[in-house]
């Protein structure tokens, strides 16, 4: 073989090297693009429960009432009401993972007309009027963007006039909130540890590790709780069979002081507010008060 031709032959196997690690690179970006898709995928069926249509608005129970529409980082454009009150603390609320704002009403009637607060409540993306498809991330975002109105379009200083409601999913959001702001209080009420745990709890016949892969969504809470700075309330049914009562106990266990626990004996997921009484407004009053 000619030199020439030996040197043609080493640039033709150069290029076939290019070209095969090429393929090979190209081939992993497109499997962890599915990868992703696929996780989000699953996510959207079994964690997040939107519906699009707004059943009722708050002037429909008497509440006078604003639609907001805001945009998150990201450009999705999200829809909450901001109701206002009296008492000059702001409930910034973040609901759980089914339905709509609008499925809230009989809560805030009750916790506006018992306590005074101001509500600001969103929907996340993919949910009510708000655009987009819910994520973890996404749902970040929108939250951020709830922060941002406070500030910014009605001038609340949040460490003094804003106090975060999280119920069920949205514990988890008002958590990861709680470690990015400094706020007047922080409430947790239904609230889980993570999705690692609930996977756990649900007894799955496949290895933790493996259902993790499934999904994009963590919602670790329990591993954010200690850096949260602001004083928290834990509220939880003793008898909920969606969420159980030992992650309450584990969230409060890792919470700084000043926190406060209350079990609210009899309730399950969904009625503590029903449940709880008299005596679960008091608490929350307590908490909420100077």
């Amino acid at each position: 073989m000619t030199m020439a031709a030996k040197t043609a032959d080493g640039r033709i196997r150069r290029s076939l090297r290019i070209v095969r690690t090429l393929t090979i690179v190209l081939a992993a970006v497109i499997l962890v693009s599915l990868v992703v898709r696929y996780m989000l995928i699953l996510d959207r069926m079994m964690i997040y429960f939107p519906q699009r249509v707004i059943e009722a608005t708050p002037d429909s129970v008497g509440l006078e009432y604003e639609d907001v529409y805001l945009t998150a980082s990201d450009g999705t454009r999200i829809h909450g009401w901001h109701i206002p009150g009296h008492s000059g603390v702001t409930l910034l609320w973040f609901h759980g993972n089914a339905g709509n704002i609008s499925h809230r009403l009989d809560n805030i009637l009750m916790l506006h007309q018992r306590l005074g607060v101001e509500v600001f409540i969103v929907d996340y993306r993919g949910y009510g009027l708000s655009e987009g498809k819910p994520s973890e991330k996404g749902i970040y975002m929108d939250a951020e963007a709830a922060f941002d109105y406070l500030a910014s379009d009605l001038g609340l200083n949040v460490e003094h006039d804003v106090i975060l409601l999280g119920r069920s999913l949205g514990a988890g959001v008002a958590v990861e909130m709680a470690t990015r702001h400094r706020v007047r209080g922080v409430i947790l009420e239904s609230g889980f540890t993570s999705i690692r745990e609930m996977a756990d709890a649900s007894g799955s016949p496949l290895p933790i590790p493996l259902v993790l892969t499934l999904f994009e969504a963590r919602y670790d809470s329990i591993s954010k709780m200690g850096r949260v700075e602001s004083p928290v309330m834990i509220l939880h049914g003793d008898r909920d069979d969606t969420v159980p009562y030992w992650m309450a106990e584990k969230l409060y266990g890792a919470a700084r002081e000043p926190k406060t626990l209350y079990p609210i004996r009899g309730a399950n997921h969904n009625d503590t507010v029903y449940v709880g009484g008299e005596r679960y407004f008091e608490a929350l009053e307590e908490f909420i008060s100077p």
